[in-house]
């Protein structure tokens, strides 16, 4: 799937032409360089590998991989499938590769939430549905197996721990508008992470 690299701005809302208040997220959508083309001759497959947001310091390995494109070191690098088309090294990839009314693939890294109970975890009902047969404790996790038969706590048991920060990617969501002297995309719905977190943009 082609698609760009993308900083996750924050969250609005705007009115469609019937008047319906849609929540939408503002992405900085590129550009991104291309810092190498994949072949099937050289590595048994096709691919543009893309760089996103400049660093101001980088090492020697990272400086001369992006030298070659005619770039400076990139903050962020990912690989793309599926790009029509001839493309060369160092050539820009702009947020017009997207069209409005599309439907885009957005994948991040969700925020974390630090170490969590049950009820926010794994969505146990507590206390008033007496979740796992506890019935005095709120929000415990209550019974966690049997006795003395397996004798041990199966493997991917539901319990308390650390939530997010994981790879989410929200499909099909609709592009709204394409701000193209800005950079800037505007999705239909929320997409994964923080703000100015880097989020990946596939159609």
């Amino acid at each position: 799937m082609s698609g760009l690299i993308g900083k996750k701005i924050g969250m609005t809302s705007i009115f469609d032409e019937n008047g319906k208040n849609i929540p939408c997220t503002v992405i900085e959508a590129g550009p991104c360089v291309i810092t190498q083309v994949r072949t099937k001759e050289v590595d048994g497959y096709e691919a543009l590998q893309l760089g996103f947001d400049d660093k101001k310091t980088a090492n020697k390995a990272a400086t001369g991989h992006a030298k070659k494109a005619g770039a400076a070191a990139m903050r962020k690098v990912v690989e793309f499938k599926g790009f029509e088309g001839e493309h060369k090294l160092g050539d820009t990839i702009t947020v017009e590769h997207f069209t409005e009314g599309e439907f885009i693939d957005v994948s991040g890294i969700s925020k974390g939430k630090g170490f969590q109970g049950v009820v926010k975890r794994h969505g146990f009902g507590g206390v008033g549905q007496a979740t796992h047969g506890q019935h005095n404790r709120l929000r415990a996790p209550g019974s966690i197996g049997a006795a003395s038969y397996p004798a041990r706590v199966f493997k991917g048991m539901r319990m308390a721990g650390r939530m997010g920060g994981e790879k989410v990617k929200v499909e099909n969501l609709r592009v709204l508008k394409v701000i193209a002297d800005k950079n800037l995309l505007v999705v239909s719905g929320a997409v994964p992470g923080h703000k100015n977190s880097y989020v990946i943009i596939q159609k």
